[in-house]
């Protein structure tokens, strides 16, 4: 395993379309033999057979962005240029946050999310669907969502970027 690459992940099927899928929302994928070798990269080696039925399974398309370039896409960016994507999909997190987060702070590599009771499930949810730099994951209890990062810096700066995300008022409510 690759030491600037500390997630691992179990040999299952389950494990493999997640990789499929964080790839194609982190990258420009042009072709199966490229993400072929992006999941070779992180220890995961599969058959061409394989990667058609995920890329499938995932409804991956191949689309023509903004800039000309045919990639593959799935959900978000198949929808819209990437940039009106990432926008939407702050605006849509704002709107969710923005009634739920109480509190936010970051100590070593971790940062702490409260909520009212009941909503951090949700909460952890809505942040384990956006494709986070540096962020490896989520926990969740009734009230407090705790997230792992991978170092220090990260969550500081992820800790800020919440706050400010949960902060904004969404205009048109």
């Amino acid at each position: 395993m690759s030491e600037t690459n500390p997630l691992q992940r179990p040999a299952t099927r389950a494990a493999r379309l997640s990789a499929v899928e964080e790839a194609l929302l982190k990258y420009v994928i042009t072709s199966q033999s490229q993400l072929s070798q992006i999941l070779a990269d992180e220890d995961i080696d599969v058959t061409q057979a394989t990667l058609s039925r995920d890329l499938d399974e995932l409804g991956a398309v191949k689309t023509r962005l903004a800039d000309g370039t045919v990639a593959y896409t799935i959900d978000r960016r198949q929808q819209e240029p990437a940039s009106h994507a990432g926008a939407k999909a702050e605006q849509q997190m704002s709107r969710i946050l923005s009634g739920l987060v109480t509190s936010v702070a970051s100590a070593n590599n971790l940062i702490v999310v409260h909520t009212p009771s009941g909503a951090a499930q949700y909460v952890a949810s809505v942040i384990d669907r956006q494709p986070l730099d540096g962020v490896l994951g989520t926990i969740a209890g009734d009230d407090t969502v705790m997230i792992v990062c991978s170092d220090e810096r990260t969550a500081s700066d992820r800790s800020r970027w919440l706050l400010d995300i949960a902060s904004k008022t969404v205009s048109g409510e």
